[in-house]
């Protein structure tokens, strides 16, 4: 898959991640059928021309930390809290009730 496919591949994904809940980039990885590829998922997500329509806030880490955003960690905590999801201490508070797991 070129990166480009890639790319829209993992903004059209987002899209799928309800309001309220979040996954990780590795499950998203998992869902595109390239398991290895949480990295490249995190650097589609950096590059999202359609955030935040296209929830690339929704994603974190697999520990539940919050990551990367390309609008600053304090936006992508706002966004989240928007979406009742609660964060603390860096990552989100019930993360285990909170992920989402692609279908």
């Amino acid at each position: 898959m070129q990166p480009a496919e890639f790319n829209k591949n993992v903004w059209a994904t987002l899209r799928l991640i309800p309001r309220g809940r979040i996954t990780t980039y590795k499950e998203l990885a998992k869902y595109l059928g390239q398991p290895k590829a949480a990295r490249a998922v995190g650097n589609a997500c950096g590059r999202n021309p359609a955030a935040p329509c296209a929830p690339c806030h929704r994603v974190v880490r697999s520990d539940g930390r919050i990551g990367g955003y390309a609008g600053g960690i304090k936006k992508k905590i706002e966004l989240l809290r928007q979406e009742g999801v609660k964060t603390e201490k860096g990552g989100v508070k019930d993360f285990k009730k909170k992920i989402y797991k692609f279908k």
